[in-house]
């Protein structure tokens, strides 16, 4: 027996009434105060029940809401405003910021005919607008002014080129190319169980020695084509890996249980994907994935 339960054992022959019937009125007020159930971070009861009442004043009448408004103001008139430790005097502290300017490179700068340079010297920026109209430029003035620079025969638009827009940079990407899989070929090569066939379906699963990785995610697999696959595995001890998320449709609860037991009773599987919607199945699978790595590490070690 532990010295905690030695130091119980003194408390198991105590008469409770013996010792409530020697308390006097004040200590039994007190433990009926101790003993009431109270919720106080509840904010949706009301004080009485959040708090143990403690005032011993009797109730001098009901609550007069203007009076107690009156009250608070008066108080709030007559206590004296707290003067501030530094008083303020409108100083700025600091320096303010300036923005400096940045340098061109020498690679970035560009050189245009004398003539051109005289001209875009003295050129308005309503003018500036007009010619970044004409060579398409329309990235660096607002819509209103790009077509007004287009339609009007005049300069009409004075409000100036206000900012540069810089379009977004896309990495080209090019077309998948045309599947050159030869259905003949590899129906064939699945028949004789080819040890270097790295995709497989359920029929192969049965058979296949060599695979180690199956990867059927973002497919159109229905469920009852999830029940073969799921089945085959069990006939299978070389596959350690299993993804069969993302397909058409939801399997079903059938398919996520299945999921579950074929991970229990399949060792070999260290990693699964599939994203389970039903609890039961979720947690059995999880126990059963720690299970199965925790065995291949142990393997490991060996």
């Amino acid at each position: 027996m532990s010295s905690y339960q030695k130091e119980l054992e003194k408390y198991r022959d105590i008469d409770e009434d013996e010792i409530l019937r020697t308390l006097s009125p004040e200590e039994l007020e007190q433990l009926d105060c101790e003993l009431q159930e109270m919720d106080p971070e509840n904010m949706l009861l009301p004080a009485g029940l959040r708090q143990r009442d403690q005032t011993k004043k009797s109730p001098t009448g009901p609550l007069d809401r203007e009076a107690l408004l009156q009250y608070l103001e008066q108080q709030a008139l007559e206590v004296k405003e707290r003067d501030d430790l530094v008083p303020f005097t409108g100083e700025k502290k600091g320096k303010p910021y300036i923005q400096p300017k940045r340098e061109i490179p020498a690679e970035e700068q560009i050189t245009l005919e004398p003539e051109l340079e005289e001209a875009l010297a003295h050129a308005t920026d309503a003018e500036m607008c007009d010619i970044a109209a004409i060579l398409d430029m329309y990235t660096l003035m607002s819509n209103k002014q790009y077509y007004d620079a287009l339609c009007s025969g005049e300069i009409c638009n004075t409000e100036g080129i206000s900012s540069v827009v810089q379009p977004d940079k896309y990495k080209p990407v090019p077309d998948e190319p045309p599947n050159p899989t030869n259905i003949e070929e590899i129906l064939k090569r699945v028949r004789s169980n080819d040890k270097e066939l790295e995709e497989a379906v359920a029929d192969m699963l049965r058979e296949n020695r060599s695979l180690q990785s199956l990867n059927i995610e973002s497919n159109f697999i229905s469920s009852t084509g999830l029940m073969a696959v799921l089945k085959a595995v069990r006939e299978n001890a070389t596959l350690t890996e299993l993804r069969v998320d993302n397909q058409r449709q939801w399997p079903g609860d059938a398919v996520e249980m299945e999921m579950a037991t074929v991970l229990e009773q399949c060792p070999s599987i260290v990693r699964f994907g599939y994203h389970f919607t039903q609890q039961g199945p979720r947690a059995r699978a999880a126990q059963a994935m720690t299970r199965n790595n925790e065995l291949r590490r142990q393997q490991k070690k060996r």
